[in-house]
């Protein structure tokens, strides 16, 4: 487990893209977070860590947006989805087994599809401008950015 403090938003910003550029692939990220806790923010900042240049928005009601980048990017948002069965309907497993990066916001709702490599980033509130990040699971290739960071 890796617990990581940010103290404004620049923080932040750096944290998700130094996790977006230490990404090789195949990566699946579990978010979950009270609704402002960051979710959105951080991904857009992996994003830029992907190289990916276009602007990146919660795709709240279309449940998955595609960008290009030097790795693909599949951002999920799945608080709407009704039930599980919605994520086998739209072929969740083309996306997570693409060889892109997955990103999934609110992802304690499909619990139970999750691979068990999955990184896991919990995101909680300070105050206004401070976030705390709790990365579990394969997180720990993360560790060298934790210690810059720190």
């Amino acid at each position: 487990m890796l617990k990581i403090k940010t103290d404004n938003a620049k923080q932040t910003e750096e944290l998700g893209r130094r996790i977006g550029e230490s990404l090789t692939g195949g990566e699946i990220i579990a978010m979950t977070g009270d609704l402002g806790a960051g979710k959105t923010t951080i991904t857009k900042s992996i994003a830029k860590g992907l190289d990916i240049d276009e602007y990146i928005t919660s795709p709240t009601f279309t449940i998955v947006n595609e960008y290009e980048g030097r790795l693909k990017l599949f951002h999920f948002d799945v608080y709407r989805i009704g039930d599980i069965e919605e994520m086998y309907d739209m072929g969740y497993e083309e996306y997570f087994y693409s060889g892109g990066v997955c990103i999934i916001e609110w992802a304690n709702l499909i619990e139970e599809i999750l691979p068990e490599d999955t990184i896991r980033i919990e995101i909680s509130t300070q105050d206004e401008n401070k976030r705390q990040f709790i990365i579990t699971g394969k997180g720990e290739k993360f560790n060298h950015i934790v210690k810059e960071l720190s």
